[in-house]
């Protein structure tokens, strides 16, 4: 499946922001799907996960309270609500899928990747 992802920019701390992932497919709704990110120099870290019916969501730690993921099977659509951002959130945030039910926290997990959407929090 195709993945493209949106709804990155440059905001201050405290604000929020609400990425897309809109998949190519009507298999989407087949799919776990996940978020990660990864800042400059660094490797791709895991953020938040869900499972193909939303039933079932995980998130990191840095993240939980914060964010919330949830999926529009009807739209083949994945959000990532992002609220009272915070300067070490920047980062580009990508949308990754992988067939079956289950979610997962390693990269190596998903078989689809978006093209990354830049994610700027300011001081």
């Amino acid at each position: 499946v195709q993945l493209q992802a949106s709804g990155g920019g440059l905001v201050q701390a405290g604000d929020s922001l609400r990425l897309s992932c809109v998949a190519s497919r009507r298999t989407f709704s087949s799919y776990a799907m996940g978020w990660f990110r990864q800042a400059p120099g660094e490797g791709r870290d895991f953020v938040a996960a869900i499972s193909w019916s939303g039933e079932t969501t995980h998130y990191a730690d840095s993240v939980k309270g914060r964010f919330t993921v949830s999926r529009d099977n009807a739209k083949n659509t994945l959000y990532l609500r992002a609220s009272t951002l915070k300067p070490e959130d920047t980062a580009v945030y990508y949308c990754a899928g992988r067939s079956g039910s289950r979610i997962a926290y390693y990269p190596r997990s998903y078989d689809d990747w978006g093209q990354g959407t830049q994610v700027t929090v300011s001081s």
